[in-house]
């Protein structure tokens, strides 16, 4: 990245920047990055299987396939309204929960995030740990260790590499899926198949919540990746680049899990990995496929990894009450967070790990709530007047804790868990439902009505315009507190 010092930029393959302002002088890069690099993150396995289990557990093809496509379009534009923030604030995502949760309660919501984005990553690594040991003939468990050591070196390089990396994992994607879906329904009578029609209700529910969700779990560092795109980018294509990228490519994924369970049935399911080779046929197609699936997971937990390590930086930058991290603290954080991942994926590949895995996506739950009042407070109430240099002051225009941002998040938690549905919880108004959970829709909704007529009230802490760092009279003038 770029960097400034003393008037001179120097530019660095590795990133120095974490949760501050990123500069005009260093912003840089394009929206068709943006859209590689969520088209990238979405065109691999674990996508593949969150499709397929709409029909393992009992949705038909077609149905399935609609509720997919409709709850994409949902999530998508839930994350992308998130993600055109970046290029407007130049901030990760969560240190912008600071203007709806004070600088002290917006530690909340974020080390939720830090639970669920390591749990996933240590999902993922136990998938992509199985197919480089296969690809280097070697136990799951080096191959474990090999996959998180590539991690840590493009954590560490950050946000540029990254970006590089999700245009050549999109190119990578897209050829494989084109092969796997060749090979898949080479044979097969794709219109009986889709001709089998049983709508129901609850599955056509649950189809669309596993669209959903998937895409609203990006929220939280959704803007991490697009922070640097310069102030003057449309944040309508913004949003475009990003919704775009990611509803595609999850839909291509998990279009292929559908079709895969319902035509290998229990060759698919709980093989997943194997299967997905075994349409490599000769040995050669087929270590690309291990290649393929394993690449494909270096985007997406690579974000995880990155996002979780902004979100722990956030956390003790607020009760430190600056926004600067040293070099050598920025790797320990890194470090850390990656090797706890590791340290889950070796303890939980075996069978920990799958109720491990209810339980991070018990956790969703918790992040509805804030995507809307994120999202209603951006959007209907600052407008995107925030005060940035306020954001590191606990004593500044944001306060320490804000109480009705953080009662209404609670609300917006509890009044999910009766409609839960999950191996870990199931909410008590499930069974009414025929098994459908729509604790999402209702986690949506709710808090963003609350807090739209809520924070109405409150306003008197937006400034006239947005106050940014480096010249807050360029931008616009400070409003007493």
């Amino acid at each position: 990245m770029s960097a400034s010092n003393g008037g001179t930029r120097t530019r660095t393959i590795a990133e120095r920047r974490t949760i501050d302002y990123i500069p005009e002088a260093e912003r840089h890069g394009g929206l068709f990055s943006q859209f590689t690099l969520w088209l990238a993150a979405n065109l691999q396995i674990t996508a593949i299987v969150t499709g397929a289990l709409a029909v393992v557990l009992g949705g038909d093809v077609f149905w399935s396939l609609v509720g997919i496509l409709i709850g994409q379009i949902i999530g998508a534009g839930v994350m992308a309204l998130h993600g055109a923030q970046g290029p407007q604030l130049g901030l990760p995502q969560m240190i912008s929960s600071r203007v709806q949760f004070g600088v002290y309660g917006a530690v909340i919501p974020i080390v939720l995030v830090c639970l669920m984005y390591v749990g996933f990553s240590a999902s993922g690594t136990v998938l992509a740990g199985q197919a480089v040991a296969q690809l280097l003939h070697v136990d799951d468990a080096v191959g474990i260790v090999a996959f998180t050591a590539v991690i840590v070196v493009f954590t560490v390089l950050g946000y540029r590499v990254i970006h590089g990396i999700g245009r050549i994992a999109s190119v990578v994607g897209v050829i494989a899926f084109v092969y796997m879906f060749a090979q898949l329904l080479i044979g097969h009578d794709v219109g009986a198949l889709l001709g089998n029609c049983h709508f129901t209700l609850a599955n056509f529910l649950l189809a669309m919540s596993l669209s959903a969700s998937w895409q609203i779990a990006f929220g939280p560092y959704v803007a991490d990746y697009s922070r640097y795109l310069p102030r003057a980018t449309s944040a309508r294509k913004t949003f475009w680049a990003i919704g775009l990228g990611s509803g595609i490519g999850a839909q291509i994924s998990m279009v292929f899990g559908v079709f895969a369970a319902a035509l290998a049935g229990k060759q698919f399911s709980g093989h997943e990995v194997s299967f997905v080779v075994g349409l490599g046929a000769t040995g050669k197609i087929a270590a690309l496929l291990f290649f393929a699936i394993a690449f494909g997971k270096i985007t997406i937990t690579t974000l995880n990894a990155y996002g979780s390590v902004m979100s722990i930086t956030t956390v003790v930058s607020g009760f430190r009450g600056d926004n600067r991290l040293s070099t050598r603290s920025r790797l320990v954080y890194i470090l850390a967070m990656v090797g706890v991942a590791m340290w889950l994926a070796l303890a939980g590949r075996h069978a920990f790990l799958k109720e491990f895995s209810s339980f991070i996506l018990f956790l969703l739950a918790f992040f509805t709530p804030w995507s809307a009042i994120n999202l209603v407070d951006y959007y209907f109430i600052t407008r995107d007047r925030y005060d940035v240099p306020a954001l590191y002051d606990p004593d500044g225009r944001y306060g320490q804790w804000n109480t009705t941002g953080i009662v209404i998040y609670v609300i917006g938690v509890l009044v999910q868990l009766p409609f839960i549905s999950s191996a870990f919880y199931t909410g008590p108004l499930v069974d009414s439902l025929d098994g459908a959970d729509i604790s999402w829709i209702v986690g949506l909704i709710v808090p963003a009505v609350l807090y739209f007529f809520a924070a109405r009230r409150t306003a008197a802490h937006i400034p006239a315009q947005l106050i940014l760092p480096a010249d807050s009279t360029l931008v616009g003038e400070r409003v007493s507190q």
